[in-house]
């Protein structure tokens, strides 16, 4: 049980005394920057997604005419 104890109390420590949390306008800009990424990265799939699919009907619509 003193090993549990020790642990809590150790990973506690770590948290509050020896982790850098960043400042509010690090975490604000660290979230904006996600959110762009993650905007342009969706508009990227999309894009290949909707490409792929006219390729493919394209495809199928020459196979369908033989």
């Amino acid at each position: 049980m003193s090993k549990i104890r020790t642990y809590f109390e150790e990973t506690t420590d770590e948290l509050v005394h020896k982790t850098s949390w960043p400042t509010w306008q690090e975490l604000q800009g660290s979230a904006s920057l996600v959110l762009v990424a993650s905007f342009i990265i969706a508009i990227l799939v999309w894009g290949m997604d909707t490409s792929f699919n006219k390729l493919m009907q394209m495809a199928y619509s020459l196979l369908n005419n033989l």
